[in-house]
């Protein structure tokens, strides 16, 4: 007498894991073909067709026996696919938005890297003492560390920097550099 694939899966649906193997081995290479032009891509149908047998113990709970046993699966793999395609798809508009927020990210790096490249060619023309007191101020220090550090008052810190703005000014003008 011979097996029929809606006696394999009736086993299958109370535990019978033989005959839930014997189910997979008569239909894997059916499943496979119909994933493959589901996707259109031989690794996107191994993908599908595992996950679809993985989840398949679980799902043979819904086989009823009123359709053979080939046109349940059929409708289980396309709706797998249907499922595997909406999350891709959202996956992707999801993945767009990142894409974006990158290259803003990186148009702003780029723009400060031109600012910081624009500012060291600039303090390059700058007289010596006001170049030496922009630098110590740049680099996180106050007025009164500047000071200490070249041997001269607050005060004069603040009369070079506002020397070393209005040079860095009239470069830029000069420039056309926003």
């Amino acid at each position: 007498m011979t097996v029929t694939d809606e006696d394999l899966a009736v086993a299958a649906q109370n535990g019978d894991e033989q005959a839930f193997a014997s189910l997979i081995a008569r239909q894997y290479d059916r499943l496979f073909r119909l994933c493959f032009r589901l996707t259109g891509s031989s690794h996107e149908a191994e993908d599908l067709t595992q996950d679809i047998c993985a989840a398949l113990p679980a799902k043979l709970a819904s086989y009823d026996r009123r359709a053979r046993v080939t046109t349940w699966l059929y409708r289980v793999a396309v709706n797998a696919s249907h499922d595997r395609r909406r999350k891709q798809q959202t996956h992707g508009r999801a993945a767009d938005g990142w894409g974006d927020w990158e290259l803003n990210r990186q148009a702003v790096i780029a723009e400060n890297q031109t600012r910081a490249d624009w500012l060291v060619a600039a303090m390059a023309q700058l007289p010596v003492d006001l170049r030496d007191t922009l630098a110590l101020v740049l680099d996180d220090l106050t007025h009164a560390e500047a000071g200490d550090i070249l041997g001269i008052s607050e005060g004069t810190v603040s009369w070079r920097l506002s020397e070393a703005r209005k040079h860095l000014k009239s470069l830029k003008e000069k420039e056309g550099v926003a």
